[in-house]
């Protein structure tokens, strides 16, 4: 149950309450961290600012969790954020982290659907 349109409209305010959420978490909480950046990744990764402010968030989360992998990774991906975004060529739907093809799009994961759909519908 994935919605194509998340991938395609940037939302400011869905976008704040998200890397909000993100902020929130308790720093143990690795796992949920990562699902909500994701998430922030999907929604925010039209606009350079959103876009590069994420993978900043996922290489700190990276480094902090000590993860090789991903630090390498979420290097790569800030090095593609600008050259993605000057010959407009952004993986829609793609979740930004290192275990999956920074080049590839992606249908929106029911997960991280359903986390955009919730901080759209915060009152």
């Amino acid at each position: 149950m994935t919605d194509p349109r998340l991938a395609n409209v940037f939302d400011a305010l869905t976008f704040s309450r998200l890397m909000g959420q993100y902020q929130a978490l308790p720093q143990h909480d690795i796992q949920q961290r990562w699902l909500v950046l994701e998430a922030a990744h999907v929604l925010g990764q039209t606009r350079f600012e959103p876009h590069w402010r994420v993978h900043v968030a996922m290489l700190r989360l990276a480094w902090r969790t000590a993860d090789r992998k991903e630090i390498l990774g979420q290097a790569m991906r800030l090095a593609l954020v600008p050259v993605g975004h000057v010959v407009h060529r952004l993986p829609l739907g793609n979740p930004g982290r290192s275990n999956v093809s920074a080049f590839v799009p992606m249908p929106i994961r029911a997960d991280i659907a359903q986390i955009i759909a919730r901080a759209q519908d915060k009152s």
